[in-house]
């Protein structure tokens, strides 16, 4: 397969990409500097350019590409930046992928294209393409207690108004008859990024503990799991109307003109008045080549706080006794404490279990195990 990657220096794009490579596909990552080589090509996501050429002949993109949710403190400008740098990219995507798809025979790659037509793609010949397009558990809200699969509404708060704006700006692409996978990734746990490399060090020097009450779910995934999720998903094939899709399980409502961000409107840096149309949960299949719509991307062994604090300390064979006080984690990342290292969201991964996917790490000690090579 010729792939497209964005966001391939991130934590998942740097573990996704030598694994595609490995597997014998070719892989273009999209960078916003000069390319440094033929594997490399430039896109600039905010201003809207990206050459079509880039996408001629290629049978997938994976966009992972978006500012770190728990990089900085939830300031009102870096809650923008967070939703555009999602959004943009998304939208460009998305637009170009249906430009592709629309043009009869081979069209001229015509120099920088903008989303939404700005030129031609070459056509495709009607060959399935898909879309994996990174989103978040932050879909479902803060307060997932009881256990919720693709087929639950949206929730509320910041990340929910993000995501559906994010998600939504897909729909270009899914219209168009594009395969979307919406990869609604919980908690990815690697030893050298993430949330867990930040609680590394407390828990080694013996001061880590639960954060909060403990009670909230966590809903999580390893990075091996991951990557190995989404080259399942990547399986050539499947359409976007093909399979037999859930029925009532459309991401449908999540339409984001009139939205509001903590006071800056989502409208206008997302698909204005669009609704994500035919994002059907579709499956089951063998192979993972039928699904499109939405996918959560976290293990089938969700934890609480608590028992995620007992675990890891065991695994390091370190005591896991000195919480972190709600009141303290506000104080340090404002925002970005409740919205997500308190929210509780019990996820299911149902889409991906009814295709057929077996996980590697399906319950956490093993996980963080093989993550931490304990």
């Amino acid at each position: 397969m010729q792939i497209v990657v964005t966001g391939a220096s991130g934590l998942l794009g740097s573990a996704l990409v030598p694994a595609l490579r490995a597997d014998g596909h070719v892989v273009v990552t999209l960078v916003r500097r000069e390319p440094r080589g033929p594997d490399e090509a430039r896109w600039d996501p905010d201003g809207g350019q990206l050459d079509a050429s880039v996408l001629a002949g290629v049978d997938a993109v994976v966009h992972l590409a978006g500012a770190g949710i728990g990089d900085h403190r939830w300031t009102e400008s870096y809650r923008q930046k967070i939703l555009d740098s999602r959004v943009h990219g998304t939208r460009l995507l998305a637009g170009a992928l249906a430009a592709r798809r629309s043009a009869s025979g081979v069209g001229e790659a015509g120099g920088a294209s903008e989303a939404g037509g700005g030129g031609e793609a070459a056509g495709d010949g009607g060959r399935p393409v898909v879309l994996l397009s990174a989103s978040g558990t932050g879909w479902y809200g803060v307060s997932a207690d009881e256990p919720v699969d693709e087929t639950a509404p949206a929730g509320t708060g910041f990340l929910a108004d993000v995501v559906r704006a994010w998600e939504a700006a897909t729909a270009p692409a899914a219209d168009a008859g594009v395969r979307v996978c919406l990869l609604r990734s919980g908690v990815v746990l690697a030893g050298r990024g993430g949330v867990l490399a930040r609680q590394l060090p407390l828990f080694r020097l013996g001061v880590g503990g639960r954060l909060g009450s403990g009670r909230q779910w966590v809903s999580w995934i390893s990075l091996d799991d991951w990557v190995a999720a989404a080259r399942f998903l990547l399986a050539t094939g499947g359409r976007a109307d093909g399979g037999s899709a859930v029925s009532g399980s459309a991401v449908s409502g999540s339409a984001v003109s009139g939205s509001a961000v903590s006071g800056s409107a989502v409208s206008g840096s997302a698909v204005s008045g669009s609704a994500v149309s035919g994002l059907a949960v579709s499956g089951p299949a063998d192979d993972g080549s039928a699904v499109a719509g939405p996918v959560n991307l976290v293990a089938p062994g969700a934890v609480t706080g608590a028992e995620f604090a007992r675990t890891l300390g065991t695994v390091l064979r370190r005591p896991a006794i000195l919480p972190v006080p709600r009141l303290a984690l506000r104080a340090v990342v404002g925002g970005l404490a409740d919205e997500a290292a308190l929210a509780s969201q019990r996820v299911v991964p149902r889409v991906l279990t009814d295709a057929g996917y077996q996980f590697r790490h399906p319950e956490l000690a093993g996980a963080l195990r093989a993550v931490l090579n304990r």
